[in-house]
């Protein structure tokens, strides 16, 4: 048998003392399907602390760069989170030594991601990084491996388990998003700081990562355009739900002739599409390609096991011998792309409060024509005050084209509350 792949972890936090666990539990069957023994020889960690694993057979160093510079290390998986400061400086560390990098960090790659793999390449190293997006999701190397033979035209999916917690809960137990998001805040699913899952911030790291994977671009998180799920109401749910749809926080990735789009927001799909029956802290990914059609990939999105499992998958790779470029393609060949100005024409779900008063609905409906918006479909619902709520599906139309519609309302003295219009997603 071959020599061992040596490891040295920097982060000893949940995912970190879950790839412990896979090595001590699965050595043997690491090493038979591998080829050759996969060993952990060093870890770093911002203190020794009990973790309940054995980490007696393993070098302790206090500095993550100095663990990345080891002799007896020849992959650094970097655990640490944060895209500056330690996790920043091993991996760069790691790379100028001549080792490959496994990396969780979805931050890092997709603020750092084009200077990183560019520094790969030129030491002839890797960075991989399967647990970065979508935990225990195999989408990563799908796209470079599976689909490798398609023109990928649209990438999207449910890419936060916690805000998918939110959503989904509201629904089920008729709670707001108040009382739901202070549930999720105690039960340890939200991060440290909250806004980077439900102002949609997590998930837009990962989707700019699959993006310049899949059309071959530099990636590029600025650019993603991000709106989180602390708008959106019970009533919003309720009022979709009774219209055939459910609202998730969706990632969308596709390129179109205005430019690169991407988007973190919520929209509404169809209710009997993969995407709205996904419940609780469960993602899914949908691929689209122009061989192989639509593809779906569901499976936990983060916890210890499921993204320790990506992990190791990269780290088997790397034994196996398996190599190739961060992005799917040399660093070189990305191209910067354009960001679109503007989204693909869709319909949108529209939420207002009108006076109960004669021709209010024909005011509401002039605006829409005068703005160039036309209707699908118009509800309205019964009501015990002087205002009554109405819901509005309009057919396709420019984000641009209902913003002039929006403003128009108010002109109209007949609509109480600032409209709510979210995006409806085909899927």
């Amino acid at each position: 048998m071959s020599d061992p792949l040596r490891l040295g972890i920097a982060g000893l936090g949940t995912v970190g003392v879950g790839i412990v666990r896979i090595v001590q539990k699965h050595g043997d069957l690491l090493a038979a399907r591998a080829g050759r023994p996969i060993v952990i020889t060093a870890v770093s960690a911002r203190s020794q602390k009990d973790r309940g694993v054995d980490l007696s057979g393993y070098a302790w160093e206090d500095d993550p760069v100095a663990l990345a510079a080891r002799d007896d290390v020849d992959v650094v998986i970097e655990v640490m989170g944060g895209h500056e400061g330690p996790a920043k400086h091993t991996t760069e560390a790691a790379l100028a030594a001549g080792k490959d990098v496994v990396s969780a960090n979805k931050a890092l790659l997709a603020i750092h991601g084009q200077a990183l793999a560019e520094a790969a390449e030129a030491t002839g190293r890797v960075i991989r990084f399967e647990a970065a997006v979508a935990g225990g999701i195999p989408v990563v190397k799908s796209l470079i491996e599976g689909l490798a033979g398609n023109e990928i035209t649209r990438v999207l999916g449910v890419m936060n388990g916690s805000c998918n917690y939110i959503l989904t809960r509201m629904e089920d137990a008729g709670l707001t998003y108040a009382e739901v998001f202070e549930e999720a805040n105690q039960l340890g699913y939200l991060e440290a700081d909250p806004e980077l899952d439900v102002g949609g911030i997590d998930a837009g790291h990962k989707l700019a990562l699959l993006a310049a994977i899949a059309f071959g671009t530099q990636v590029d998180f600025s650019g993603v355009a991000l709106e989180g799920i602390g708008a959106v109401t019970i009533e919003d749910i309720r009022q979709a739900a009774d219209m055939g749809y459910r609202i998730k926080l969706l990632g969308v990735a596709q390129m179109t002739g205005r430019g690169l789009e991407q988007r973190m927001s919520p929209c509404l799909v169809p209710a009997t599409s993969p995407l709205a029956q996904l419940q609780g802290g469960t993602n899914m990914v949908v691929l689209e390609g122009d061989a192989v059609g639509q593809i779906v990939l569901r499976g936990a999105g983060a916890g210890e096991g499921p993204t320790a499992s990506a992990i190791m998958a990269d780290v088997m790779d790397l034994a196996r011998g398996t190599r190739y470029a961060t992005f799917g393609q040399p660093a070189h060949t990305l191209r910067r792309a354009r960001a679109a100005t503007a989204a693909i024409p869709a319909p949108y779900y529209l939420r207002l409060q009108l006076l109960d008063k004669p021709g209010a609905l024909a005011k509401v409906a002039a605006a829409l024509g005068d703005a160039g918006v036309s209707i699908d479909r118009m509800r309205q619902y019964d009501h015990h005050d002087t205002a009554a709520p109405v819901l509005i599906v309009t057919h396709k139309t420019t984000r641009s084209a209902l913003d002039e519609a929006l403003a128009r309302f108010t002109q109209t003295g007949v609509v109480t509350t600032a409209p709510v219009a979210i995006r409806i997603e085909a899927v």
